[in-house]
């Protein structure tokens, strides 16, 4: 992940787009987990939902690691 991603002449870097982007899903996987009680089971919901959004950006960088 060397570089910058040009956006419309806004170059930005990578990890900012991975960082929204494992927002957006960590928060529909939040929505989909709330919707079937899976939080009752969770002893510290904020906790939870911290670790869910790291575990999705590492994925997320791990599989684009080789786009430059």
């Amino acid at each position: 992940m060397i570089g910058e991603v040009s956006l419309y002449g806004l170059y930005l870097p990578p990890l900012l787009l991975l960082t929204l982007a494992a927002l957006l899903i960590s928060r529909l996987l939040n929505l989909a987990l709330a919707r079937t009680g899976f939080y009752r089971l969770v002893w510290h919901p904020a906790l939870f939902d911290f670790s869910l959004f790291v575990i999705v950006l590492g994925t997320l960088a791990y599989f684009t690691r080789n786009w430059s």
